[in-house]
């Protein structure tokens, strides 16, 4: 049996979990999230904790059932605190703002980005260097994490560009290196 798969996952206070074959539903204080399990994975409601089972030994179901049980974890850490990814602006006259919904992003080209918030994710900009993404699906924060950094990708020469907080750029040497 997976070990992550068989381990049981705890909802919390104020979290309502329905299981409709395959389909669960998980809603929490900062809203609702849906999923689809894998064929060959059900989940089931004991007590005040929800248990991913697989219907038979095949190979790709017990690949799968690690992932569906993270995955089922996710959505209920989503609904109760919500994900969130920081990213830092680096260079000289590189810089975010926030102008209602919008992202204003000035990274170095001749014109400004524009970066439109989501109705699941929101936007914050504590200061002109530092960008937050709030929201309650992990993928999908994670995927608008890399969509804004990918607008300008950190260079390895000055370190120029949008990064991830936790990310460290390796640098290379100039033309003067020997």
């Amino acid at each position: 049996m997976s070990r992550i798969g068989r381990t049981p996952i705890a909802i919390p206070a104020g979290v309502e979990v329905k299981i409709d074959g395959r389909n669960v539903e998980v809603k929490g204080s900062k809203g609702t999230l849906t999923r689809t399990l894998n064929q060959g994975i059900t989940a089931e409601v004991e007590g005040s904790e929800i248990i991913v089972k697989r219907e038979n030994e095949n190979k790709e179901t017990r690949a799968l059932h690690g992932l569906n049980r993270t995955l089922v974890a996710n959505m209920v850490k989503g609904v109760t605190e919500g994900y969130s990814k920081t990213l830092e602006v680096n260079g000289v006259g590189y810089r975010a703002a926030k102008e209602g919904n919008k992202l204003v992003l000035n990274i170095g080209f001749s014109h400004q980005v524009f970066v439109e918030e989501t109705d699941s994710i929101k936007i914050d900009v504590p200061n002109p260097n530092t960008i937050v993404i709030n929201g309650i699906d992990k993928q999908e924060v994670g995927q608008f994490a890399a969509d804004v950094r990918n607008k300008r990708r950190p260079e390895p020469y000055k370190g120029k560009g949008i990064k991830y907080a936790d990310e460290v750029i390796r640098r290379k040497e100039g033309k003067t290196g020997k």
